[in-house]
C-alpha cells in the first residue's frame, strides 16, 4: 500500500503576488495528484518538480514525487524522495511505509523491514502498515515473521482481502499446506481472476465418481503445467476429466491420457456436471504432505514437433546443447525480481563444448537480435509456435538453464535436466533452502545467497556447467564410437 499526501481543498482566488504564487503552487499540486490518479506519471512528476522549485521544504510533495517515481519503476529516485520527506517530517509514518516499499523494490529488504517496523511502531493499529511489514518480511525470506505480521493486519481489518491472499502465500512458503490451500481460495476475492463458466456448479471435493469435471486454467502456464499432475488422480476416482485448454497448450495436451476431453476457451458450455479451477485441486484432493505428492503429469511430444526441432538442432549434435530462458511473462507483477538480461548467460557460452539455444518467447526474445548474440546463442524461438514445439526442444536438449517461468515446469514435467536460477525469495513451490524440489525430480535449484545477488548464482551455474559438459561430451563420444557403421 502506498500513501499519497493531500493537504486539503483548493485555495480561494488570489489577491496579492504572494497569494498568486500560493494559488499557482496549489494548482500544480492538484494537477500532480490528478495526473497520478489517472496514471499519467510523467505529467505528475513534472507538476511535483515545479512545486518543489517553488517550495523545496514541502515534505508532502517530496512524498508524492516518490510515489510517482515508484509507480514509474524508478525505485532509487523514489527512495531518495522519501528520505527527503522524512528529513522534513521525521515522525510521519506514512512516509516511512512508502520508503519501506521502495527499499523492498530495490532488494534492500533488511532496510525495508526496519522502515516498516518503525511505521508499525508509530501506527500499531494500522492494518496497512502491518500488511506492508508482512510483505517485506516475506521478501526477506522470513516467512514465520511474515505470517505473524499478516495475521496482525487481518485481525485489525478482516475485510482487507489482499492480506488474506498474502497470508496464503506465506503459509505455503512455510509448508503448512492444509491451511495454505484453504487460504489460497482468497485469490477469488481480489477481482483479478475471471470467474469462468459461473453457470456451472463448483466441485467442492465430494465423490466425483461418474461425474464430468470441467477443469479450468486460471493463472499462468506454469501453474497449469504444475497442476496437471492431479488430473490422473481425478480419473482414478472415477471422474470424466474435461480440461479447458488455451491454444498454446492444445497440441501438447491433445493426446494426454489423463484428459478425456479438451475444451477450447471460447467453446460453449457442454453441460459438465461440475467445474473446478486447477489451483484448487491440491486442497480439494487433500495434499497436506509432500510425501503424497503425485509425480509430474506424463507429457507426449508430437512427432511432427520432434522432427522439426530435431532438424534445427542437428548442426549442434557434437556439442552440449543448453536451452536458456531469461524472463517470464513481462505482465507478471514480480517478473523483474525473477528475471535477468540475456547478457547474464554469455558467461555460460565460454564453457568448452557448450552451445546455448534460446527458448525465450515474448518481448524479451528481442534481446538476441539487439545484442547480436548469434552464433553464441542459437535462436530457436522463431520456430517455437506453441508448447508442443518447446517440449520437443526440451526433450532433445542436453540441459535447460533458466530463470523461473513456465518452461521450468515444462522441462521438469518432461524429466529434462533443468537448472532453475532463483531469486532470494522465490515462488513458494521451491521452499527456502536446498538444491532440489519434490515437485520436479529432474530440477536443480540455484539460489541467491542474498537479495539481488545474481553474480553468485551464475558463478555457481557456470562452475557446475563445466563438469556437466565434460561428462556429456564423453558420453556423446562413447556413443559415437559404439554406433554401428
Amino acid at each position: 500500500m502506498t500513501d499519497l499526501a493531500d493537504s486539503g481543498p483548493a485555495a480561494p482566488p488570489a489577491a496579492t503576488p504572494a497569494a498568486a504564487a500560493a494559488e499557482e503552487f496549489e494548482r500544480l499540486r492538484r494537477a500532480g495528484l490528478e495526473a497520478q490518479r489517472k496514471g499519467e506519471l510523467d505529467r505528475a512528476i513534472e507538476s511535483y518538480r515545479r512545486c518543489l522549485e517553488a517550495r523545496p521544504g514541502e515534505a508532502a510533495i517530496w512524498n508524492n514525487l516518490g510515489v510517482a517515481y515508484r509507480r514509474a519503476g524508478h525505485y532509487a529516485q523514489a527512495v531518495a524522495c522519501y528520505r527527503r520527506s522524512l528529513e522534513l517530517e521525521p515522525a510521519e509514518s506514512n512516509f516511512l511505509g512508502n520508503l519501506g516499499n521502495a527499499l523492498k523494490d530495490l532488494g534492500r529488504v533488511d532496510e525495508a523491514v526496519a522502515a516498516h517496523r518503525r511505521a508499525v511502531a508509530a501506527r500499531p493499529k494500522d492494518a496497512g502498515a502491518w500488511h506492508n511489514l508482512g510483505i517485506a518480511l516475506r521478501e526477506a525470506a522470513r516467512f514465520a515473521e511474515s505470517l505473524e505480521a499478516l495475521d496482525r493486519a487481518l485481525a485489525l481489518d478482516p475485510k482487507r482481502r489482499v492480506v488474506a491472499w498474502d497470508r496464503a502465500i506465506s503459509l505455503l512458503h512455510l509448508g503448512r499446506f492444509e491451511e495454505g490451500w484453504r487460504a489460497y481460495e482468497a485469490r477469488w476475492l481480489l477481482g483479478e481472476l475471471p470467474d469462468r463458466r459461473p453457470e456451472i456448479e463448483r466441485w467442492r471435493g465430494d465423490d466425483p465418481l461418474g461425474k464430468r469435471l470441467l477443469v479450468l486454467p486460471e493463472q499462468g502456464f506454469g501453474d497449469t503445467l504444475l497442476a496437471l499432475r492431479f488430473l490422473p488422480q481425478l480419473q482414478a476416482m472415477g471422474a470424466e476429466v474435461w480440461l479447458e485448454c488455451k491454444a498454446e497448450l492444445w497440441r501438447l495436451l491433445q493426446p494426454a491420457p489423463f484428459v478425456d476431453r479438451l475444451v477450447r476457451l471460447d467453446e460453449p458450455s457442454l453441460e459438465p456436471h461440475r467445474r473446478v479451477s486447477m489451483m484448487s485441486l491440491p486442497g480439494l484432493l487433500g495434499l497436506d504432505d509432500l510425501g503424497r505428492l503425485p509425480p509430474p503429469a506424463p507429457l507426449a511430444v508430437p512427432r511432427a514437433a520432434a522432427a522439426k526441432i530435431g532438424r534445427l538442432l542437428q548442426p549442434f549434435a557434437g556439442r552440449v546443447t543448453v536451452g536458456i530462458v531469461w524472463s517470464g511473462s513481462i505482465t507478471f507483477k514480480n517478473n523483474r525480481n525473477r528475471s535477468v538480461p540475456l547478457e547474464r548467460f554469455f558467461g555460460l557460452a565460454e564453457v568448452p563444448g557448450v552451445q546455448l539455444v534460446s527458448l525465450q518467447k515474448g518481448k524479451p526474445e528481442e534481446q538476441v537480435r539487439r545484442q547480436r548474440a548469434q552464433p553464441l546463442v542459437f535462436d530457436l524461438s522463431p520456430h517455437l509456435s506453441d508448447f508442443a514445439d518447446t517440449a520437443a526442444a526440451c526433450r532433445q536438449l542436453d540441459l535447460v538453464i533458466m530463470t523461473d517461468s513456465a518452461v521450468a515446469h515444462l522441462a521438469g514435467s518432461l524429466g529434462t535436466p533443468v537448472w532453475n536460477l532463483l531469486n532470494f525469495s522465490p515462488y513458494w513451490l521451491y521452499g527456502s533452502q536446498g538444491a532440489t524440489t519434490p515437485w520436479y525430480p529432474s530440477m536443480r535449484l540455484f539460489r541467491q545467497p542474498r537479495p539481488g545477488d545474481w553474480d553468485e548464482v551464475f558463478r555457481q551455474a557456470r562452475a557446475a556447467l563445466g563438469g556437466f559438459a565434460e561428462r556429456r561430451l564423453a558420453e556423446k563420444r562413447a556413443a559415437a564410437v559404439n554406433r554401428p557403421s
